[in-house]
C-alpha cells in the first residue's frame, strides 16, 4: 500500500488521530493548469472554451510546509466559479497572480510554479502543521475557508479582506483543493460539521462565506427583519445560500431563476415569491450595447406585484453586467445593490440618475474575513443552513464537473471526491443528520 493509501485507509477506518504517525508522500494527485496552454483557447467565445481541455489531473510534489501553515489530506472538494475561470484562463491567465505572489518571499516563492493546483473549498483531515500553529493538529478533520492573507500591514487589522496581500487560496495562491492534498494557512481552517459527509462538508465554504458577508455581515447589506432581498440565481451556488439566509433572517426573498426546475427548488427551500426569467422572457439589452429600460420597469412591476408594492430593500447582485442595471433600477428609494461577481460580464452599465436621485447604495463584497467565514460554518454545523451539493464527480472528472458549472447545467454545488472513494462517508453524528436530511438533500438529483 502506498503511503496516501496508508493515510486514506487510517481516515477511513475512523482512525484520523493516527495520521500524524503516518508518513506524508512526496508527491499526490491534483488538478492543474499549465502555463505553456494558456492561449490555447485563443479566438474562441467564452462560452466556447472547454475546462475538460484545460484541467488536467498530474501528480506533483508535495509543497514544503511553511510557518503558520498545514498540510492536509482531501477527502473532498468542489467547484467554483473561480476554477472556471481559471480553467479558461479569463480574464486573465492565473499564472500571473502566482508570479506576484512569488515575488513577496522566499516562502511564497513556492507557489510560482509552470503549474497551478486548483481548487478554493476542502474537507479532510491535518496531516502536519508548521512552526507556531497552536489551534490544530495532526488528525483534527476540518473544512477550509479560501482566504489567504498576510497581515503585515495594519490594513488587515480590522477587516482581513482589506490586508494589502489579500487573496484567494486556490485561485490566486497554488497548492490549491482539488486535489489529494492541500497547503493552506491554519487560520484557514474550521472545523468540518460533523453530521456531513465528506462532499457535503466540502460544498459550503466558499459560496456560503461569501453569502454570509454579502448579505448578512454589516461588512455588507446588514440584512434585516423584513427586508426584501431580490435574489438573482436563487438556486444556484451563491443564490442558494442567499436564498436559506434571507428565509433565517426574516427577511423576505424574491427569488429570479431560470426554469421551472429551479423554481421548484427554491419552493422546497421554503421561498414562496419567484420569478421564473424565462417564462417572462426578459431581454434587459435591446443590442450588445443598449439596455432597455421599459424591460427594468416590467422587471419592477413584477417584484410588486409578488410583494403587495413593495420594492427591494437589498439586491443580492452577482451575474453582474447583464443584470446590474436592473438591479440599480428594482431596488427601492435607499436601498442596497451588494455585488460580489460578474459571471456574466464585468463592465456594468446603468442609469445613475435611478441611483443617485433615489439615495441608492452599491457595495462591492468580496469573500468573507476568517470570522465571518467561521460563523457561516457554524450555521452549517448546527444545521440552520444546509450545502446544497445537487452532484458530485470523481477528482479524474474534475473538467467535465468544471463545465457543467459553466454552462449553468447544474444546481447549487457541484462536489468532487478526492481521497473519499464513493460518497456517503465521513459522517459521525448520524442521530444529527437524521434531524436535519430533508434539507441535506434538498438540491440532491437536481
Amino acid at each position: 500500500m502506498t503511503q496516501l493509501g496508508e493515510i486514506q485507509q487510517a481516515i477511513l477506518n475512523g482512525e484520523s488521530a493516527t495520521v500524524g504517525s503516518l508518513p506524508v508522500p512526496e508527491s499526490y494527485r491534483g488538478v492543474t493548469v499549465h502555463a505553456d496552454e494558456v492561449d490555447m483557447f485563443e479566438g474562441l467565445e467564452s462560452r466556447d472554451k472547454d475546462p475538460r481541455k484545460s484541467l488536467h489531473v498530474d501528480d506533483v510534489p508535495v509543497p514544503e510546509l511553511g510557518p503558520g501553515e498545514a498540510l492536509v489530506a482531501v477527502m473532498a472538494s468542489a467547484i467554483n466559479y473561480n476554477t472556471v475561470w481559471t480553467s479558461i484562463f479569463e480574464p486573465i491567465p492565473t499564472f500571473k497572480f502566482l508570479r506576484k505572489y512569488g515575488k513577496l518571499s522566499p516562502l511564497a516563492k513556492r507557489h510560482d510554479l509552470p503549474y497551478h493546483v486548483v481548487g478554493s473549498d476542502l474537507s479532510g483531515v491535518v496531516l502536519r502543521t508548521g512552526v507556531g500553529v497552536h489551534t490544530w493538529k495532526p488528525g483534527d478533520e476540518v473544512v477550509a475557508h479560501c482566504l489567504n492573507v498576510e497581515l503585515e500591514s495594519p490594513d488587515g487589522h480590522n477587516d482581513t479582506m482589506l490586508d494589502t496581500e489579500q487573496r484567494i487560496w486556490g485561485f490566486e495562491t497554488n497548492f490549491g483543493g482539488l486535489a489529494e492534498i492541500a497547503l493552506v494557512k491554519a487560520n484557514q481552517l474550521m472545523p468540518k460539521p460533523d453530521h456531513l459527509t465528506w462532499e457535503e462538508a466540502a460544498s459550503p465554504g466558499l459560496v456560503n462565506s461569501t453569502a454570509y458577508r454579502q448579505l448578512v455581515s454589516r461588512n455588507g447589506a446588514d440584512m434585516k427583519q423584513g427586508d426584501v432581498v431580490l435574489i438573482w440565481g436563487a438556486s444556484g451556488g451563491l443564490g442558494s445560500y442567499a436564498t436559506q439566509y434571507a428565509l433565517n433572517g426574516g427577511a423576505i426573498p424574491v427569488c429570479v431563476v431560470s426554469s421551472p426546475e429551479k423554481a421548484a427548488i427554491c419552493r422546497k427551500l421554503g421561498a414562496e415569491l419567484i420569478i421564473d426569467r424565462s417564462a417572462e422572457a426578459y431581454k434587459f439589452w435591446k443590442s450588445d450595447t443598449e439596455q432597455d429600460p421599459k424591460e427594468w420597469q416590467r422587471f419592477g412591476a413584477k417584484i410588486r406585484e409578488l410583494t403587495g408594492g413593495d420594492d427591494p430593500d437589498i439586491v443580492f447582485e452577482h451575474p453582474g453586467r447583464e443584470t446590474f442595471g436592473a438591479s440599480v433600477y428594482a431596488a427601492r428609494k435607499g436601498g442596497t445593490i451588494v455585488t460580489c461577481a460578474s459571471t456574466s460580464g464585468y463592465m456594468h452599465q446603468y442609469d445613475n440618475r435611478y441611483l443617485w436621485m433615489n439615495l441608492k447604495r452599491i457595495i462591492g463584497s468580496h469573500f468573507a474575513n476568517y470570522r465571518e467565514s467561521w460563523e457561516a460554518n457554524r450555521l452549517i454545523s448546527k444545521g440552520l443552513i444546509h450545502p446544497t451539493l445537487s452532484k458530485t464527480y470523481p477528482l479524474e472528472e474534475t473538467g467535465q464537473a468544471a463545465l457543467d458549472v459553466h454552462r449553468n447545467a447544474h444546481q447549487g454545488k457541484v462536489g468532487v471526491l478526492a481521497l473519499a472513494p464513493q460518497e456517503g462517508l465521513g459522517v459521525r453524528d448520524e442521530e444529527k443528520r437524521a434531524k436535519h436530511i430533508e434539507g441535506i438533500n434538498a438540491f440532491r438529483g437536481a
